[in-house]
């Protein structure tokens, strides 16, 4: 399925994200303690890096040679040891799982929201917030349709937000989401202190 996102402000990161279900799912993956930007430009590093980015591959790639693509200036992610051991378990998942087709997630049996978003919540790194925010880029960005993704997608799913990567469109959205996101981190401190 075609989406046309716009999250990394790079063209060939963008399209990538765009075209491949899985480089999708693995900048979410990635989308934890750095830039958003970083995390979704990520996919396309390790293609860059390795000749060819999909499930298959990076599943049987050897641990140390995938982490040294990994770790390679500039890092994909900040904490690359524990990151790319979280990818090679996601792609084995889509692999054992999902026929090597990330898609598949989404697609196969023509699943609705709640039965998306389970399946979500059982991949490696995916915590009921990651899934949560994926299924409302999925249903707002990708295309899918499923009945109940709005609530199962709660409250990402909220049409109009501003809350997460789902609802960035373009620069000015992503200003708007990051802004969203300050002042949540920030009341949430306020709330702890």
């Amino acid at each position: 399925m075609t989406r046309d996102l716009h999250l990394t402000g790079d063209d060939a990161a963008d399209r990538l994200l765009s075209d491949d279900d899985f480089a999708l799912l693995t900048g979410m993956l990635l989308d934890q303690q750095v830039a958003m930007e970083v995390a979704f430009a990520g996919p396309a590093k390790l293609r860059d890096r390795l000749g060819s980015f999909d499930a298959a591959t990076v599943a049987s790639m050897d641990p140390e040679a995938f982490l040294a693509s990994f770790a390679e200036k500039p890092a994909v992610h900040r904490f690359p040891g524990s990151m790319a051991k979280r990818v090679q378990q996601l792609a084995s998942a889509v692999v054992d799982d999902w026929g090597g087709d990330a898609g598949n997630l989404w697609r196969e049996g023509d699943p609705d929201g709640p039965e998306v978003l389970r399946r979500l919540k059982a991949l490696p790194g995916f915590g009921e917030q990651k899934a949560r925010i994926f299924l409302a880029l999925l249903g707002k960005q990708g295309g899918f349709t499923g009945d109940g993704w709005e609530a199962a997608a709660a409250p990402y799913g909220e049409a109009g937000s501003k809350r997460s990567v789902a609802d960035i469109v373009d620069a000015e959205s992503l200003v708007e989401v990051r802004a969203a996101k300050k002042a949540a981190k920030a009341a949430a401190k306020a709330t702890k202190a």
